[in-house]
């Protein structure tokens, strides 16, 4: 009988698969062209450092982000490695192909380069997953990972599953098997989002880690409630749901930002000359340092223009230096 991972399909799988390709195709819509390098960029950028504090990487978004545009960082050397590190597996995940075990290996070496003597090859001693001192699973004997791994990437290459519900059911079971002796964590992710990316390329920078990071004892939770009882569904509706949540945290972010670029962008149309006059029209009592304040100009760059529209006429000062009024001809 083909392998298959052990879950059942349910009512909330399926209302959550219709409710993530309607996100998609509203993020599809709110996401031009010309916003989608800075949202890749920073949805990469929250993707790495999220996945990496799951593990107990301490450097914040903000140390990420300088460690990524190659500014000195006060931090651990072996923290900074692993952004490194992400960020160069992250850059290299087009190329790979999700059921093929040569490049999930060749993610791992990338993933740990500098962090393991056996970065790229199967864990060869017993592995268990621990909370605190705590043994909440123990992993498939080392002998047994090549047997489990292509078993599992073949039933992800030839599976009728919706993408959606494989990755997350594909996640589970690549923890169960815990074929690496570090880096389990992140490569399950990783290997998550080049699933979903393969289905729905904008899907490569959905920053989903962002929600199980706040929602870490759940992710964990919910893993060993699968362990316990051998059906990873309730599992797969949690990874779901953060997929959900982190598709209308994108959405919402990615209106705001094209929100203030149209606004920037009508303001930055309307020369200083124009908005000066258009203000000056309605208030003529108003000081230049005022007017500068009210539109968020330098007062040097008030004082020209209203020299220039002196100079042609367009406006004068009519009455006392103090108590007079600006009037526009």
């Amino acid at each position: 009988m083909p392998y298959s991972p052990p879950f059942q399909l349910t009512h909330t799988m399926m209302r959550l698969v219709a409710e993530i390709s309607e996100l998609i195709g509203n993020w599809t819509a709110h996401n031009r062209d010309d916003l989608q390098p800075q949202l890749r960029r920073e949805n990469r950028i929250r993707t790495i450092q999220a996945s990496l504090a799951i593990e107990q990487n301490t450097l914040t978004l903000e140390q990420v982000t300088a460690v990524i545009e190659g500014k000195p960082v006060l931090g651990h050397p072996k923290e900074i490695q692993e952004v490194h590190n992400a960020l160069e597996t992250y850059a290299q995940m087009p190329k790979w192909s999700k059921g093929q075990a040569n490049d999930l290996l060749n993610a791992h070496r990338l993933l740990m380069k500098g962090l393991l003597n056996d970065a790229g090859q199967w864990r060869s001693g017993g592995a268990g997953i621990y909370r605190g001192e705590q043994l909440v699973h123990m992993a498939p004997p080392a002998n047994q990972i090549p047997r489990l791994m292509h078993q599992l990437l073949e039933w992800l290459e030839t599976t009728d599953a919706h993408p959606l519900i494989a990755s997350a059911a594909f996640h589970y079971e690549f923890e169960f098997i815990h074929p690496f002796s570090d880096g389990n964590g992140r490569m399950g992710r990783l290997w998550q989002t080049l699933i979903l990316s393969e289905w729905q390329p904008l899907l490569a920078y959905l920053p989903v880690e962002t929600v199980i990071k706040s929602r870490q004892e759940e992710y964990y939770q919910a893993f060993r409630e699968a362990d316990e009882a051998t059906d990873c569904s309730h599992f797969i509706e949690f990874l779901l749901q953060a997929l959900a949540t982190s598709l209308q945290e994108a959405i919402s972010n990615t209106s705001t930002k094209a929100k203030v670029k149209v606004e920037m962008t009508v303001k930055m149309k309307v020369k200083p000359a124009e908005q000066i006059i258009d203000l000056l029209a309605k208030n003529g009592s108003l000081t230049l340092s005022e007017v500068a304040v009210k539109l968020e100009l330098s007062k040097s760059t008030v004082e020209r223009a209203v020299a220039k529209l002196k100079k042609e006429g367009k406006l004068e000062y009519v009455g006392p230096r103090k108590g007079g009024y600006w009037r526009v001809m």
